[in-house]
């Protein structure tokens, strides 16, 4: 009887809505629980690496996320203090030559719009929005997952996309969230109220003591991204919620007049105090596994979050392909597959928070040692990260 129910995916976001364009196109319906009460994201810019585009193609909307996105020309960081250029990347033809496909920007919402669509061009995928996953039960054959509402929801096997706060996770797991105490301010600023000056095709960022400011153009260049992040005064917990002009004014002093123009920008911010969580070498239990920011959540330093997401869904996808439907040995391949590069993608956004952010001598080193630096060596160092492909996604 069970194999005649879909899989369950909880979470409708970026994570959950790739999870399920892979299974769709394995075989298998699936059965979105989202909490929110109709689809959508909220946030504003997100950064595409080559490897987001990959994991794209492998889901079938290469063509619908390449048509939302911005095609930078480079990668430039500057000094926040004294506006001097630490480091340039070029992202043009021989970045595409190196990893086969583009770096870009997009509108969150972009891309959750194109996995959207295409799960919608799907008759295997239903969602159903408003609906909390409370908790789940297993037996020998599959999952049974409750909702706040009292609605009970049968499935072969539950994937858990349900973000930082995972329901999913709380049941198997029991960890916290690791609160890193660093806000995240985001806004969406019109062309012609953004500086002229600072109008650049690149994803640019500022970097200054406990603190750092990004800029890129988004949807064909009509629309700026602004984040600014700091290290908070107060003791945070993970939230998401209206941000404070004053707030956000306070943290900056002491940076260049040039950069410090984009906190005065938006009339709108959203504030994120964000977190992370500790690496764990499980994410598989009986029929349930977790994906995306349930089973990896990691701070914004290496712009990773979501292509990890989609990096996953195409990874199980592929070990259930050759595992021909059997989602025990499938989640263990995939398991084996995602945890260490997951886990290195973690830890290594928080250094790179540490290097965005220092003061004092470290900041003269850090400044140092990336002046000059020619892009094969950029290059190089990324090509752990930019170089994952769908052939080589899975462990032997």
């Amino acid at each position: 009887m069970w194999r005649h129910y879909p899989v369950i995916v909880a979470g409708g976001g970026i994570g959950g809505l790739a999870a399920a364009l892979a299974l769709t196109r394995r075989g298998f319906a699936v059965k979105v629980l989202e909490q929110a009460p109709e689809l959508g994201e909220i946030g504003a810019g997100i950064q595409l690496g080559p490897n987001a585009f990959a994991a794209f193609d492998a889901l079938g909307i290469g063509d619908k996320a390449r048509g939302r996105a911005v095609y930078t020309d480079e990668m430039v960081m500057h000094d926040a203090l004294d506006e001097t250029l630490v480091a340039r990347v070029p992202t043009g033809e021989a970045f595409r030559q190196r990893f086969g496909n583009p770096y870009a920007v997009i509108h969150r919402a972009d891309v959750h719009m194109s996995l959207l669509e295409g799960a919608e061009e799907s008759a295997r995928v239903e969602v159903l929005t408003g609906t909390t996953v409370q908790r789940v039960e297993q037996d020998d054959d599959g999952v049974t997952v409750y909702d706040a509402k009292g609605g009970r929801h049968c499935g072969v096997a539950l994937i858990g996309a349900d973000g930082v706060k995972s329901a999913v996770r709380r049941q198997y797991v029991g960890d916290e969230a690791r609160v890193s105490g660093h806000v995240v301010y985001r806004a969406v600023v019109d062309k012609n109220e953004f500086p002229v000056d600072l109008q650049w095709n690149a994803a640019s960022i500022w970097v200054g003591p406990n603190c750092h400011l990004v800029h890129y153009p988004l949807r064909g260049g009509e629309q700026y991204n602004v984040v600014v992040t700091f290290h908070s005064r107060e003791k945070e917990e993970w939230s998401v919620r209206e941000g404070s002009r004053e707030e956000v004014q306070s943290y900056f002093e002491g940076i260049c007049a040039r950069a410090r123009q984009l906190i005065d920008l938006p009339k709108d911010w959203k504030r994120w105090a964000t977190a992370d969580r500790e690496p764990i070498g499980q994410w598989t239990y009986g029929h349930a596994t977790l994906l995306g920011d349930a089973a990896h959540p990691t701070l914004q330093y290496l712009a990773q979050g979501a292509c990890m997401a989609l990096e996953d869904a195409v990874t199980l996808g592929e070990a259930l392909r050759v595992h021909d439907g059997d989602f025990a040995r499938a989640f263990a391949h995939y398991e084996r597959s995602r945890v260490a590069r997951t886990a290195r993608v973690v830890l290594s956004a928080r250094e790179m928070g540490r290097i965005f952010h220092a003061k004092g001598v470290e900041r003269l080193v850090r400044n140092d040692l990336w002046k000059g630096r020619a892009a094969q060596r950029f290059f190089d160092a990324v090509e752990w990260l930019y170089g994952w492909r769908v052939e080589n996604c899975l462990a032997a």
